[in-house]
């Protein structure tokens, strides 16, 4: 990702990637086609699905997507999800839509569930620290 200007937020240059987007799509599109639904659609579905709480994401996946519900594993209250982006453009892009995001450092889908860590990210695997458990493995009581 491109360096951040001085104050210049993550979001703010996100947001502008976005908008530059969009321009070079309206510009190259002929007046009367029909636009595909918009970038900002999406892009304010994945941050509102972010907020979501643990159980109404994994409810969400394995409604949608039950291949994905066996291999997800809860961190804490967090969501992971090993699954190779690169591997599955098409998946890739119902788990963004979903609040999901790639963490290229573990390796992993993750989903925050409403619980952003303001200080960044564990030095160390978080599994050492938080309960981690397999939902699909438990038993409903």
């Amino acid at each position: 990702m491109k360096q951040a200007a001085y104050g210049e937020t993550r979001t703010a240059i996100i947001k502008k990637k976005l908008m530059k987007n969009k321009f070079s799509i309206e510009a190259a599109a002929p007046a009367n086609a029909v636009q595909p639904s918009s970038t900002k659609t999406v892009f304010i579905k994945h941050h509102a699905n972010r907020q979501l709480p643990t159980q109404t994401v994994l409810a969400l996946l394995k409604a949608q997507l039950p291949r994905q519900y066996e291999l997800a594993e809860v961190v804490g209250q967090w969501v992971w999800l090993d699954a190779s982006p690169a591997r599955k453009p098409m998946l890739a892009k119902v788990l963004w839509t979903l609040g999901f995001h790639w963490n290229q450092r573990r390796g992993v889908w993750q989903h925050p569930c409403g619980r952003f860590d303001p200080f960044g990210s564990h030095p160390t695997d978080p599994r050492a620290k938080y309960r981690s458990y397999f939902p699909a493995d438990v038993q409903p009581v």
